[in-house]
């Protein structure tokens, strides 16, 4: 039995995974509170728009929006500073410039806070470890050890679980999944270049076009 008004805060970048995440979410009856962040990521206004567009599909009332401008003063990452340019080469081993340092431990962070305030039991992020970018903050073990760091630095009443539902999935199942529930994948936004039409060459455009290729369908944004 579901239990009623259960609610799980979603953090959700206007991207693919993280938007099949929520669904996923609210399909097994959590009151969704959404969460983006701006934080100086080169399409952060294409992002925010894709964002309000799917918390209106998914008819989410409570929703926030943080600014975190300092990323752009910690720079180190093609994605918050102008002067590294967005790798369009292809799919490299290791850690690409487009890392953020930390980020997905500073959002949790930030998510934690709002979840306890929120009286959410559940954290719901995107992550993906065996089809990403090789990004070390995406894994389920980093993951993991955040739950037991949050719970530790919350209320002894406050016991929140993260889940991670794509983190073992690859790009392809991810699209089929998302086609399964009907999710309005024309309002996801990848590309780490563009904000009018998609590259197709960063990194992140290269693993969706991949995902759809292997999917067997076309991906519904445009692209130069």
């Amino acid at each position: 039995m579901i239990k009623k008004n259960k609610r799980a805060l979603c953090v959700m970048s206007g991207g693919m995974d993280s938007t099949l995440s929520a669904y996923m979410m609210q399909k097994m009856g959590y009151e969704i509170v959404a969460l983006h962040f701006n934080y100086a990521q080169r399409t952060e206004t294409k992002e925010l728009a894709c964002f309000h567009a799917i918390c209106d599909e998914l008819k989410v009332i409570s929703r926030y929006v943080l600014d975190l401008d300092f990323f752009a003063q910690i720079g180190a990452s093609a994605l918050t500073d102008a002067s590294i340019e967005v790798p369009t080469g292809g799919l490299e081993e290791g850690v690409p410039v487009t890392y953020v340092p930390f980020r997905n431990g500073i959002f949790l962070s930030m998510a934690a806070a709002l979840a306890e305030k929120e009286g959410a039991e559940a954290i719901a992020i995107g992550v993906v470890e065996e089809d990403s970018s090789g990004y070390p903050d995406c894994r389920e073990s980093f993951i993991q050890s955040m739950q037991r760091t949050i719970n530790l630095g919350t209320k002894d009443e406050t016991n929140i679980v993260i889940k991670m539902p794509l983190v073992h999935l690859k790009k392809s199942q991810i699209v089929k999944h998302a086609l399964e529930l009907d999710i309005a994948l024309h309002l996801t936004w990848s590309c780490y270049k563009s904000e009018d039409k998609a590259c197709g060459v960063c990194d992140s455009c290269r693993l969706r076009l991949r995902g759809f290729k292997e999917a067997g369908v076309k991906d519904p944004i445009e692209y130069q």
